[in-house]
């Protein structure tokens, strides 16, 4: 016995189309119309689209970051995604300096252990690449992670060199994992910020205007330049501006393998709304890169339908607005990094893409499930609605009302940054691996569930 959605409308990157769907145990069994009920227990979705479960490649749960840690922790932000239409996070372990990537599989393992809800990858942050490490990178990839993340930002903390990042770029020609750059010329920024506290710029939006789309631009060139020697892809994370959305395409037009992703607060919100703020209320939105110039927001949206952009994920990282952020109170470079997003990511995209018209409702599945799960190694295990694929499967009302707030959300956060934003259409029901975790908005799973994804080295970039 298992059980039968029907009447609903399947969705899936490539095509739209009315169909039954069964699913028995952990897999989806048969996607057609008109499967015979027989004993299985029957689930109407007349009206509904039948997803497949979203992809958010780009979390940080349970983090330390300035003094402080993330406040959503594996339990209560996978919860919150699950809500929100997410089945399946990449989040990341970070290497310490000096110490084996090893050790901190072993730790971000513990984090998520008995705590996830839905299932989840890891990339591997890398801080510190000695010869040996490069040895680390492939025990890595024999262990499912599949990506490793350099920051070109942050210096003496987790800025790298261009020589690591070319060694770690050149031994992915070897193991088929994916580097996944956080490209801002971390150190041009350095001097800028300086400048600005010495000339008493202290406030929120400094934030902001001490990190130029040209230093984001820059190191998005110098990313894709030391692939292209390596002769290996390249993935940029939250990619926020026209200027550096020029380099992947420029870079694209020419054949190369460069990806890149953005994230909803990059399509939906603009430094102007940050110059509106009253007080420190600026530094809810205080994370890297910053909010832009209203102009990028259309250019970005363009990315996504020509797809110089494969992916929106989130870049979730919450800190709360009255005891974690209030810690950057007299100087903007305290405040910890980041925002929340993981719930909200498919209500927005769907809202703001599909209903207005941006994007359809293919690409909409692609570049919130399918994009990810291809690129990242997950694919077709997840990622679509087909038979053998994990029964991950968002039952979604295109017509259900909800309002954004932090009221009502499930992100341990005392704020949102889409408060009072209107949208239209929601989850109605999220089936994870055959479970219903979510009915009607209310998480109804259990922590502990979610399972680890050992991803596949070479995934889509490499083809």
């Amino acid at each position: 016995m298992g059980l039968l959605i029907q009447n609903g409308t399947v969705v899936t990157a490539e095509k739209t189309f009315a169909a039954d769907v069964l699913i028995e145990g952990q897999t989806i069994r048969e996607v057609r119309p008109g499967i015979a009920a027989d004993s299985h227990e029957v689930l109407d979705a007349n009206g509904m689209l039948l997803l497949p479960g979203g992809i958010d490649a780009h979390t940080h749960l349970d983090m330390p970051f300035g003094g402080t840690t993330s406040s959503d922790d594996f339990e209560t932000g996978t919860r919150a995604a699950a809500i929100g239409g997410t089945t399946t996070i990449v989040d990341f372990a970070i290497q310490a300096k000096g110490t084996k990537m090893r050790t901190a599989l072993d730790t971000w393992w513990k984090k998520a252990e008995a705590r996830a809800c839905i299932d989840y990858g890891l990339h591997m942050i890398v801080t510190d690449l000695p010869d040996a490490g490069l040895e680390d990178m492939d025990d890595m990839v024999r262990e499912g992670v599949a990506s490793f993340k350099l920051f070109m930002a942050y210096p003496g903390v987790l800025m790298v060199d261009d020589a690591t990042i070319f060694r770690a770029l050149q031994q992915t020609s070897k193991n088929g994992a994916l580097i996944c750059m956080h490209a801002e010329n971390g150190s041009v920024i350095d001097v800028i910020v300086r400048q600005a506290l010495a000339e008493g710029k202290t406030a929120p939006i400094h934030h902001a205007l001490t990190r130029p789309t040209a230093a984001e631009a820059e190191a998005v060139h110098r990313a894709i330049a030391l692939a292209e020697i390596a002769g290996v892809p390249i993935y940029i994370v939250h990619l926020s501006s026209e200027d550096a959305l020029n380099q992947v395409r420029e870079a694209r037009d020419r054949g190369l393998p460069a990806f890149a992703e953005t994230c909803p607060q990059y399509l939906l919100l603009s430094i102007e709304d940050m110059k509106t703020m009253p007080g420190f209320e600026g530094a809810k939105y205080v994370f890297t890169p910053p909010l832009r110039e209203k102009q990028n927001l259309p250019k970005l949206w363009d990315g996504l339908k020509t797809d110089n952009l494969q992916v929106v994920s989130t870049d979730h990282c919450p800190f709360c607005f009255e005891d974690q952020k209030a810690l950057g109170k007299d100087d903007f470079t305290k405040i910890p990094n980041g925002g929340p997003g993981i719930e909200n990511r498919l209500q927005l995209l769907h809202h703001h893409g599909v209903n207005a018209g941006q994007i359809t409702l293919n690409r909409f599945v692609e570049i919130t499930s399918t994009a990810p799960a291809r690129i990242f190694g997950m694919y077709p295990k997840k990622g679509t609605i087909a038979a053998g694929s994990d029964a991950d499967i968002v039952v979604w009302d295109p017509k259900a009302e909800h309002v954004i707030s932090a009221k009502t959300h499930h992100m341990r956060v005392d704020y949102s940054m889409f408060e009072g934003f209107k949208v239209t259409g929601n989850a109605r029901q999220v089936y994870s691996r055959g479970d219903l975790i979510v009915d009607s908005g209310k998480f109804i799973g259990r922590a502990g569930r979610g399972q680890y994804l050992r991803r596949a080295a070479r995934g889509g970039a490499w083809n």
